[in-house]
């Protein structure tokens, strides 16, 4: 059995731990907050676009632009992994990096792969895979970025695909559904999927009353004004993405380190009990050997 002055040392490193992930918690907890009211503030905006995209698409031909054109054989694919920076947020960095895993192996297996790294998780799983990285950029995911990183990072995969470096380009990233639930999904992002099937899909909400779809007027044209956007749309499906995995990401660490406090609360709870049966062993003990005395003086 482990002495009183042992389980007193483990009480008190616990009690440390347990400030040390409540403190954690908190951070994570006002961070949420922040990140979440961008995201939802982006959403509008978003929203709005894609909306008037996809009136758009229902004029514009399949050659408005270039984004739209399939390639006859893929054999080159680039992948945009979004990952955190640092860990301590529970299954998050293993579910993504899981997900672009099976993607990778089941879809892509007879392909030439490349990524592009949201954040370390992500790029030093891509390290230790030995798999090619084309980009990394790091302290996005859960830290203050701008629209500019989507932009960047958008236009040198735009380029890439045009310029026949790539045939195919997908996003995998978390999405935030509530603080309770975040799944990872993949998404293609290049070439863009089919303006028919957008524009199709628009119009069936209009109809079911659903969304009000504006007549847009288009000057020059449909296929120029098409040709100006769709890039844009690509950098906002980025932009969007990183939004919700930095959410998703302060989510899961608030939840895990509130987890943690509970457990350091239980382990404490029960180093307690240790603590007060070690010392009640003593007291008998001491007490064994003063009766035990006492019979023998008399």
């Amino acid at each position: 059995m482990a002495t009183l002055k042992e389980v007193q040392l483990k009480i008190g490193g616990v009690k440390k731990t347990r400030q040390i992930t409540s403190a954690m918690k908190m951070v994570a907890t006002s961070r949420l907050r922040g990140s979440q009211d961008k995201m939802d503030r982006f959403k509008p905006y978003a929203s709005k676009f894609s909306e008037v995209l996809g009136s758009i698409a229902g004029k514009a031909g399949e050659e408005a632009s270039p984004l739209l054109v399939p390639r006859e054989e893929v054999k080159k694919v680039s992948v945009i992994l979004c990952t955190s920076d640092r860990g301590l947020c529970g299954g998050f960095n293993v579910n993504l990096i899981d997900k672009a895993s099976k993607f990778i192996r089941s879809e892509l297996a007879d392909k030439e792969v490349t990524l592009t790294c949201f954040g370390k998780k992500g790029r030093d799983w891509a390290r230790k895979s030995t798999m090619a990285i084309d980009d990394e950029y790091l302290g996005v995911v859960g830290g203050k970025f701008d629209f500019s990183v989507a932009s960047i990072s958008g236009q040198k995969l735009i380029d890439r695909f045009l310029g026949e470096d790539v045939d195919e380009v997908y996003l995998v990233y978390s999405e935030f559904m509530s603080l309770a639930r975040q799944e990872p999904v993949v998404k293609q992002l290049l070439p863009i999927p089919s303006l028919e099937e957008m524009g199709k899909s628009d119009e069936a909400g209009a109809k079911e009353g659903a969304v009000y779809l504006a007549e847009h007027i288009c000057e020059p044209s449909s296929d120029v004004l098409l040709g100006e956007m769709l890039p844009k749309n690509i950098f906002i499906q980025i932009f969007d993405a990183l939004l919700q995995t930095s959410t998703s990401e302060n989510a899961q660490r608030m939840k895990a380190m509130e987890n943690a406090t509970k457990a350091c609360k239980d382990m404490i709870d029960e180093l307690q009990t240790i603590f007060n049966k070690t010392r009640q062993a003593g007291i008998t003990a001491d007490l064994m050997d003063i009766v035990g005395g006492a019979e023998a003086l008399n």
